[in-house]
């Protein structure tokens, strides 16, 4: 039996496959795209993605999104899309449950604020950490550090990439240099991580009480199915209008980006993965939902991002980091033994430390600094 036999031939295809770093036998029950997302769900990086946030830090309420139901509703998105567009869902499904893996506690105010501290370091960036993360910092195979994904995957994890860092990683990094594209279930999946996060960071906006009802009412994407749900559901409101509202959001962003996207692979007419890297980039939104998608983000980031309540606990994270960070670089030896290089090796022991604090948690982290810098902890 083909088990590619249903996609499309510019699809990523099992058979066809760049491989592993590390050779290894073949699974008889499984593609290895399978394997690759199965080996994604099982590691500790995966399950720690429960207690890392995306706005809001972990202990400030249940409800909120995390890094892990992020993930998960990327994958929905994407495997939907990819669906329609013959694409490999269980390539797909791997890219957005791998995407986080190497985010900072604390969101992006963490990522920031470890980037500052590894300024003199070669810096910090969370898409080369989840690749780090994946590739060597994974220790569950006797054979090999990391997980030892397909090329495929790895390729759609790094989703962006500077050149100073690209030349440094080999095949995986060859593709920002010659200014390729990656594989369509790569480009996919970085357009279903902004579907999700813009909307559901709206619903989490409102249920904190950060983000009103009327000021959202400015934002003409929001505007517009707000006006169809009031019309169809006279009466509706409180979350059940939120619901439906950014419900049909997500639904109309997904439609227009089958439907460009399809329109766009028509056109170039690709025959092969290979034709894909060569050509421009075929998964994308109409010119049209792209300036909507941009206005959102816009206010997104004016309204809740900059919000003076958001500040306030990233402030308090960037801090934590920055501490963290600097107590374990004066005094290495207050770091887990697993972390401690001689002295003399500044470069590699600042790394060691980036892992360290990138691997934890919000409430890991906030621990960790009572601990150093709180006489009742220990």
């Amino acid at each position: 039996m083909n088990i590619d036999a249903h996609l499309a031939p510019y699809a990523a295809l099992s058979a066809t496959s760049q491989g592993r770093r590390f050779a290894e036998p073949p699974s008889s029950s499984r593609t290895e795209f399978q394997r690759d997302r199965d080996r994604i769900i099982h590691c500790a990086a995966f399950r720690r993605l429960e207690y890392k946030t995306q706005v809001f830090v972990n202990h400030e309420g249940d409800l909120f999104r995390t890094r892990l139901t992020h993930s998960l509703e990327v994958a929905q998105i994407a495997r939907s899309v990819a669906r329609n567009l013959r694409l490999n869902e269980d390539l797909i499904e791997a890219i957005s449950l791998a995407h986080d893996l190497g985010h900072t506690p604390f969101g992006h105010a963490g990522q920031d604020a470890l980037n500052a501290c590894m300024r003199d370091y070669g810096g910090f960036e969370h898409n080369l950490q989840s690749l780090r993360v994946v590739d060597a910092l994974e220790q569950r195979y006797g054979a090999f550090d990391g997980l030892n994904l397909t090329f495929e995957t790895r390729e759609g994890i790094l989703k962006h990439c500077s050149l100073k860092n690209a030349a440094g990683l080999g095949t995986i990094g060859q593709r920002f240099i010659d200014r390729r594209q990656p594989s369509l279930e790569a480009q996919l999946a970085n357009l279903a991580d902004a579907i999700a996060y813009n909307n559901h960071d709206i619903d989490d906006g409102l249920r904190s009480g950060l983000l009103t009802v009327e000021q959202l009412a400015e934002v003409d994407l929001f505007a517009r199915h707000r006006h169809e749900v009031e019309a169809a559901f006279p009466g509706i409101s409180g979350r059940r209008a939120i619901h439906e509202t950014v419900r049909r959001m997500i639904n109309a962003l997904i439609v227009d980006l089958i439907q460009t996207s399809a329109a766009r692979i028509a056109q170039a007419q690709p025959a092969s993965i290979d034709d894909v890297r060569s050509a421009a980039k075929l998964i994308a939104f109409s010119d049209r939902m792209r300036q909507d998608a941009a206005l959102l983000k816009r206010f997104l980031h004016e309204n809740l991002y900059r919000h003076y309540l958001v500040n306030r606990m990233t402030t308090k994270a960037r801090r934590i980091i920055t501490a963290l960070f600097d107590a374990f670089m004066e005094e290495p030896i207050l770091l887990p033994p697993d972390y401690r290089l001689p002295a003399g090796q500044d470069g590699l022991q600042a790394r060691k430390i980036a892992d360290y604090i990138a691997g934890m948690t919000d409430r890991y982290a906030m621990r960790e600094h009572r601990r150093l810098f709180t006489v009742e902890e220990i």
